[in-house]
């Protein structure tokens, strides 16, 4: 069973029907009626004898006729019954509408719990609780009470929350909006938004999935099937409750600045969901994404009659990291002919004040047929000789004969536009009321189109020594420890192909005098703790150490002070190391996402991760584009390459870090965090060293 019988019932009954105005039950009757649903209504209501005009029933098993879908709007203690009666009627519909449920706390949370639980025995599916309803305006379908149905359009919204929904249809009332369905989800007992997802991706009438959500219900199936719909129809989703500090009690680097907010956009890139910032933006996207096509590149053109909106145009494309298109001789010819000399031939095209609708037809119909052009941004301000109107037609004739390209519309002004941009809209070309939006939406299709086109995923598996991981977490998981000690957090590093300092662990001076000896000079010494997790805040790293009185006076320091300093830490010794040379730091590391798994980061290593905090999240399993694209988001990026002058610094061998440290921490749920601090990583052709590194294990 799909949601296309929730879609297209042939009846509808409404389970608590009233006749006083202003009850819920009462509005849901009369947008039924008044918005003109085609189907059979059934009011339901013990104590009345009709509603609206339309005869009321005692209760569902009164009214003798099959019922395709039940509005339920009774208190919350009297739904189990009314699904009882659905289950014996054979009703597989149901939108309960009533709050009080799993909102409220246990209590309510046992009654959702009950009504489920008949739904599922039944076979019965179920939108909300505590929903604003559903609307299906080509059906004319209005089940809901958040107002009048929109016109019929293309964009599909669902929401968590009813009354954003219900402000959404009056929004978009206003500016002539159109949906395809509109649904409010509520409590999310049955039906979810990654249901409601797969409905819409099959349903013919739909070409933009939107839609507003506070929680996601399950994390890896939404980026699974979010990422398959995406490939068709663009996803644009309002996300809320992701502020805040949700990684407080952390101790690693990564998982401090591994928030939800970071969760969620980096999720969202890789289902290919748009993010949107405001219901506003939402819509800008929305009526680009419904109305043109995709662009097959970042370059934009800009056709305007005024120079201050051409420039701030250009401004707002490099900064959404677009490029204005270098127009090709044969385009700058052909303007030219139809130009004053003094007019602008290059991008943006200024075609002067006097701009007639002739001038700005000639000059779009040569911008779009330029092969350096991908997107076009037409601008009009209406001076007094502007023809509003006629340019708006003249527009509409250029994309005719050009559509397999997308233009976008920003006609500044109010009463002398009103016209034109109606015309516009008509036609199916998005206005937009400032260049900054249109612009924002010309990037949202581009990050669209660069998405779709990226390459099969092919995640890369390393051979890894497993085993011996296991081991390692097995016996801390044993002795009730979640923090892995330094040396075993390398062994596992090392057992996923990693190369680490060689070293040792030393309780006196003489011992660390001889590992030293050993190792080679010069040396690290640092304190050996279970309870002492960032060894640099208590002086328990010393670097540089090249001779023996050297190591000798700084493990004597170290096993001196730090004990005042953490009287409560057990120090079991020093760890000595050999002294990596010289290179960049950078940090790698995985964070356990209570809700889409291990997230993985890079970018500025050292005691300056959490100042400069410029990093990179994205979600395991990682793909080699995806970690090399993580490297290309950062500006620490840029600062290893500019360090190393004509030499290039080795970024495969970040990139491969990265994946394996991806595959370490998707094959062991276990590790809630790590890190790799610093990764030292130096010139093409040289090995990164993980010098530093730092496990905890999920203590649930």
């Amino acid at each position: 069973m799909t949601l296309k019988d929730f879609f297209t019932p042939k009846s509808v009954a409404v389970v608590g029907a009233s006749r006083e105005k202003g009850k819920v039950g009462h509005e849901i009757l009369v947008n039924l009626v008044r918005d003109g649903y085609a189907g059979d209504i059934f009011p339901v209501n013990p104590k009345a004898d009709t509603v609206e005009g339309l005869p009321c029933y005692a209760d569902l098993r009164s009214i003798g006729q099959p019922v395709d879908l039940a509005v339920i709007v009774v208190p919350a203690k009297a739904v189990a019954r009314v699904m009882e009666d659905c289950a014996a009627l054979g009703i597989k519909s149901a939108i309960v509408i009533t709050s009080g449920f799993n909102e409220v706390g246990p209590e309510g949370g046992q009654l959702e719990r009950e009504v489920l639980r008949i739904a599922r025995r039944a076979d019965i599916r179920v939108l909300g609780p505590n929903c604003l309803g559903m609307m299906v305006p080509s059906a004319k379908l209005n089940a809901s009470f958040g107002g009048r149905l929109p016109r019929a359009g293309r964009v599909a919204y669902f929401s968590q929350s009813g009354s954003l929904l219900a402000a959404i249809v009056d929004m978009a009332g206003e500016g002539s909006f159109g949906f395809s369905k509109l649904l409010s989800i509520g409590n999310k007992a049955d039906i979810d938004e990654l249901e409601v997802i797969r409905a819409l991706a099959e349903d013919e009438d739909t070409r933009v999935i939107a839609g507003y959500l506070e929680t996601i219900k399950d994390g890896d199936a939404f980026v699974h099937e979010a990422e398959r719909v995406s490939r068709e129809k663009p996803i644009l989703l309002l996300k809320s409750g992701v502020t805040g500090a949700g990684a407080r009690a952390a101790i690693s680097h990564t998982g401090r600045l591994a928030d939800m907010e970071t969760a969620y956009e980096c999720i969202f890139e890789r289902a290919g969901v748009i993010r949107c910032e405001s219901i506003r933006q939402q819509f800008d996207y929305a009526r680009a994404l419904c109305t043109q096509p995709l662009p097959a590149g970042p370059n934009v053109a800009v056709v305007a009659n005024a120079g201050g909106p051409s420039i701030m145009a250009a401004d707002a494309i490099e900064r959404k990291g677009l490029t204005l298109a270098d127009l090709s001789d044969d385009t700058v010819r052909a303007i030219a002919d139809a130009l004053p000399a003094h007019a602008s031939l290059h991008n943006p095209v200024d075609l002067l004040g006097d701009a007639l609708a002739a001038r700005y037809e000639l000059a779009l119909r040569a911008v779009l047929a330029d092969p350096n052009v991908h997107t076009v941004l037409v601008m009009l301000t209406p001076h007094a000789m502007t023809e509003c109107v006629e340019t708006a037609e003249a527009v509409v004739r250029a994309v005719a004969d050009n559509s397999h390209k997308p233009l976008l519309a920003c006609f500044l002004g109010a009463q002398r536009v009103r016209e034109a941009i109606e015309a516009l809209k008509g036609s199916r070309i998005p206005q937009y009321d400032s260049p900054e939006s249109a612009v924002a939406a010309i990037r949202a299709m581009t990050d669209c189109a660069r998405w779709r086109s990226r390459p099969k995923r092919v995640v890369r598996l390393f051979p890894v020594n497993r085993r011996k991981v296991e081991r390692i977490i097995e016996r801390h998981v044993e002795r009730g420890i979640h923090q892995v000690s330094e040396t075993d957090a390398k062994d596992v590093l090392q057992a996923y192909g990693f190369v680490t300092p060689k070293g040792s662990i030393a309780t006196s001076a003489e011992q660390a005098v001889n590992i030293a000896q050993q190792i080679g000079y010069p040396v690290v010494l640092k304190i050996w703790s279970p309870d002492i997790i960032h060894k640099a805040d208590v002086g328990g790293v010393r670097t540089g150490l090249a001779s023996p009185q050297e190591v000798m006076d700084a493990f004597d320091l170290m096993m001196y002070r730090i004990p005042k300093k953490r009287p409560d830490a057990d120090i079991l010794g020093v760890l000595v190391e050999e002294m990596c040379k010289r290179g960049q730091e950078v940090i790698l590391g995985t964070h356990r996402d209570p809700h889409f798994g291990p997230l993985m980061m890079f970018g500025t290593g050292g005691v300056m991760t959490e100042v400069l905090k410029d990093v990179a999240f994205y979600p395991a399993p990682l793909t080699a584009e995806e970690a090399k694209e993580m490297l290309l988001s950062t500006r620490t990026f840029q600062l290893l390459r500019s360090a190393h002058g004509s030499e290039n610094i080795n970024t495969d061998g970040i990139a491969e870090g990265l994946q394996r440290l991806s595959q370490l921490a998707t094959e062991f749920p276990q590790i809630a965090e790590m890190d790799v601090n610093p990764f030292l990583v130096g010139p093409e052709g040289t090995t990164p060293i993980a010098v530093d590194a730092r496990i905890i294990l999920d203590s649930a």
